[in-house]
């Protein structure tokens, strides 16, 4: 038999194998999962909503579909930032507003998801409406003294304490990417608009954008594949680290950049170059501005646009809302729509700037976040190095490569041209083997006490029971074998296949 208190290190890309070759169900597997939120909730703290009942519920109804009728996602567990609707889970958005409110109906991406056979496992924290930068009291698996960023920060908790494979987080300004830069994990905001925000909650539409995380970019591909991004043409081969170039921007807010973020970006440098990758550093022209102009522009377009959002739940009941949401409807900075307005426009011009020097290199690498987490839960970090990106609408993946002087992970972000998200998952996979191999934080976590303390994780008395893994003796799930690597690309093309309507 497997050792079910190791299920919950595999990545989804792993766990699907094992379920496609009924080598587990998806009941044993949601048990470890369950098995291991229980044992780390009371630090975490990464849900606000999760009931074990209806999870193995859900669990056992997805085992009784016969094997061809089983969804590339069938049986994979995924947590849902609670700005997210969900017809069977309450939504509350962080907000004692909404204290047990329940829309009825899942948004856009929850309900692709099912389609496809994941298994909602529950609702992860958030900050209120996605706008503060406190309020959960969840944790930093790696230091429970330290956040885990926001406003994705349970999300971003669950997936780096091996707690589920993949969560949903969604970013105005840089709540998805700092807090898996603060975690050590992985994720993808995809270019504005390739995903649906049907039934998100917004805060600015404009920068509105759903992503989601996990501990390998396989499974972000993974994930992209069922959500149908696609390039207008696809990548059509793997690129080698010999013909990728990469555009090297620290942007107008590098001045704010910890000596944490600084030596990531110069041993990423070095690494990239070592292994015969072409980088170059690129300025934005002045058209973009100063990083004070460049600030200004990201305000007035935010703010504007959460004072209409807003509006409603201030005129329900201000007094249940955090005094930073009722300043956005009360604009007490005298924000003008005609400031607005040409903050749009300008950041219109900027999108098309941005794309043309993406267009010149493979990718772009600049900063996740301004340095590792912080000390304490009073403050979140700051989205200095995101936002930017978000609004120039531009797909963008953060690789948890690197260590700061605390023993804390920190991330850098690789950035394509707007609706070049295949393209940048193809170079992103590429770019990750020698970052994370060499950058610290790959050899941090493959020597946990989780992998060495068992010294053969996945094991079985009964030597056909699982054909494949009997004869893996390794603690590296990332690197798990031919076999296996070979069975995935088969599930990916299948996926793809799917997604195209094939």
């Amino acid at each position: 038999m497997y050792a079910a208190n190791a299920l919950h290190l595999l990545s989804a890309s792993e766990v699907i194998v094992l379920l496609t070759n009924n080598n587990i169900t998806v009941e044993e597997y949601a048990s470890a999962l369950l098995a291991r939120i229980k044992e780390h909730d009371d630090i975490v703290k990464a849900w606000t909503h999760l009931n074990p009942e209806a999870v193995l519920a859900q669990a056992k109804a997805l085992d009784k579909i016969p094997d061809d009728k089983r969804g590339p996602l069938h049986g994979i567990p995924v947590g849902i930032k609670d700005v997210i609707s969900t017809k069977d889970m309450p939504t509350e958005f962080g907000s004692p507003l909404y204290k047990n409110h329940q829309p009825g109906f899942d948004s856009s991406i929850v309900a692709i998801l099912r389609a496809a056979g994941a298994l909602i496992m529950g609702k992860t924290t958030t900050t209120q409406f996605s706008v503060t930068n406190s309020g959960p009291e969840t944790t930093n698996p790696h230091d429970p003294n330290r956040t885990p960023g926001g406003s994705s920060c349970g999300s971003a908790a669950a997936v780096a304490d091996y707690q589920v494979p993949l969560t949903l987080g969604a970013q105005t300004g840089g709540s998805l990417i700092r807090p898996a830069s603060f975690t050590g994990v992985f994720a993808m905001k995809p270019t504005h608009n390739a995903v649906s925000t049907e039934g998100l909650k917004t805060v600015s539409p404009t920068f509105d954008t759903i992503g989601f995380m996990a501990r390998s970019i396989e499974d972000l591909q993974l994930v992209a594949n069922v959500l149908g991004i696609c390039d207008d043409e696809a990548p059509k081969e793997t690129p080698s680290l010999a013909s990728i170039s990469v555009a090297l921007v620290r942007s107008p807010m590098w001045h704010r950049a910890g000596p944490g973020t600084v030596a990531a970006i110069d041993k990423a440098i070095s690494i990239l170059v070592e292994t015969g990758v072409r980088v170059e550093e690129v300025f934005f022209p002045d058209e973009f501005g100063n990083e004070e102009a460049v600030r200004r522009k990201q305000k007035v377009i935010m703010e504007g646009e959460a004072k209409v959002t807003f509006l409603k739940e201030y005129r329900m009941d201000k007094t249940q809302l955090a005094a930073q949401i009722c300043s956005l409807v009360e604009n007490p900075s005298g924000l003008t729509q005609r400031e607005q307005v040409q903050a749009l426009d300008a950041f219109a011009d900027m999108r098309a700037i941005a794309d043309r020097i993406a267009a010149s290199y493979s990718v772009i690498l600049t900063p996740s976040a301004v340095d590792e987490a912080p000390l304490g839960l009073d403050d979140m970090g700051s989205a200095a190095f995101n936002t930017l990106w978000t609004g120039l609408h531009m797909p963008l993946v953060t690789v948890p490569a690197f260590v700061g002087a605390n023993g804390m992970p920190i991330g850098v972000s690789l950035v394509a041209g707007r609706f070049g998200d295949q393209h940048l998952l193809s170079v992103a996979t590429v770019l990750s083997e020698p970052l994370m191999a060499h950058g610290g934080w790959g050899e941090k976590t493959n020597a946990t006490p989780l992998r060495t303390a068992m010294e053969d994780p996945l094991e079985s008395s009964n030597p056909g029971t699982l054909p494949v893994l009997n004869k893996l003796k390794i603690l590296n799930f990332k690197r798990i074998g031919a076999k296996l690597r070979l069975r995935t690309h088969e599930i990916k093309k299948k996926i793809i296949c799917l997604a195209k309507g094939v």
